[in-house]
């Protein structure tokens, strides 16, 4: 026989099992009100009783002072995302926010599902990725929002009322430029989705036209189907290695992807650096690094977080923020690629 549901314990329960009006226990879970401690302790004591629950999402809608942050990030398996999320997080619990998290995987249709849901709720700010590709439906509802609205993770196009991340332009540059310094011609692009991450995409074309400055053609391999993981930076690698044997250094979209390729090139029998030279983006692999130590673009990724739950704070608290803060980038010299 199926077990029946709980009824839903209510405030009116709360109050008869206290003895005291409805009203005087809604004050006192509330903390308002003139309320004796004999009486404070009594209901409190009835709530625990009962395992009563408050309806903060209605207390908050009465009040107008929501007390949840909507976050939609692309995916929250990604070690960028989650340290990032980390950031945002360690800021504002201790101030009594909580975070909503959505995961739009990169779709632009389920981003608008998502906004369309965070928002009905009225959350006290909303903070989203920049540089992906957006639906006109996001845009109105974007447009329309009652909140402060916040970009992660972009830099080079300041969106809506604050952003802070990193210039995917500068990092494709300084991949280029690490290149070039090795005296490293034959140069490939391993990539997926850069039809939806916009960020991923800048830095390819800055990677690309810093190249092209120094007649460099490069040489791109990319996927839209595919997961931006090792086993697509491997499948990729071999793919590449197969038409462009002569290939002396890649650049991959993320560490992930670069440290799938590495395995397929030590399987090969090609050496690194000596062969070909490997360079990832986000630095995810730095903290995991024993033998193989990857060379990488490095940035403060839980930092992202933690300066744009600050600025939050201080739009909500009437204060002036500045439009964006940029995060800064380092090359992390791994035995990937040579030294000089």
């Amino acid at each position: 026989m199926e077990e029946k549901h709980r009824r839903l314990v209510t405030l009116r329960d709360v109050a008869q099992r206290a003895g005291v009006s409805t009203m005087t226990a809604s004050k006192v879970l509330r903390g308002a009100g003139s309320i004796s401690e004999k009486t404070r302790q009594k209901v409190r004591q009835a709530a625990d009783d009962l395992g009563y629950l408050p309806n903060s999402l209605a207390g908050s809608l009465s009040s107008r002072k929501s007390r949840m942050v909507a976050v939609i990030i692309p995916s929250i398996a990604d070690v960028v995302f989650s340290e990032v999320l980390s950031g945002v997080n360690s800021v504002l619990r201790p101030r009594g926010f909580q975070t909503f998290i959505g995961e739009s995987l990169f779709d632009p249709e389920i981003e608008t599902d998502l906004l369309r849901e965070m928002l009905s709720l009225r959350p006290a700010g909303l903070l989203l990725n920049g540089g992906m590709v957006r639906s006109p439906d996001a845009e109105g509802l974007l447009e329309r929002r009652n909140c402060p609205a916040i970009h992660l993770w972009d830099s080079d196009h300041a969106e809506h009322d604050f952003s802070a991340g990193l210039s995917h332009e500068e990092a494709g540059r300084l991949v280029a430029a690490h290149f070039l310094e090795r005296n490293l011609r034959r140069i490939a692009y391993i990539g997926a989705e850069l039809g939806r991450d916009l960020c991923a995409r800048r830095r390819y074309l800055a990677l690309h036209s810093a190249l092209r400055a120094r007649a460099i053609d490069l040489v791109d391999v990319t996927s839209e189907s595919m997961p931006r993981q090792a086993e697509t930076g491997r499948v990729l690698t071999e793919k590449l290695m197969e038409t462009h044997p002569q290939i002396e250094a890649i650049h991959f979209l993320n560490d992930a992807m670069a440290l799938g390729g590495l395995s397929h090139l030590h399987e090969a029998g090609i050496r690194v650096p000596e062969n070909v030279s490997v360079v990832g983006f986000n630095g995810t692999s730095l903290a995991n690094a024993v033998r193989t130590r990857l060379t990488t673009i490095d940035m403060p990724r839980t930092e992202i977080g933690s300066v744009a739950a600050r600025a939050l704070l201080q739009m909500l608290s009437g204060e002036l923020v500045d439009r964006r803060w940029q995060a800064p980038l380092r090359v992390v010299q791994g035995n990937t690629t040579p030294k000089i």
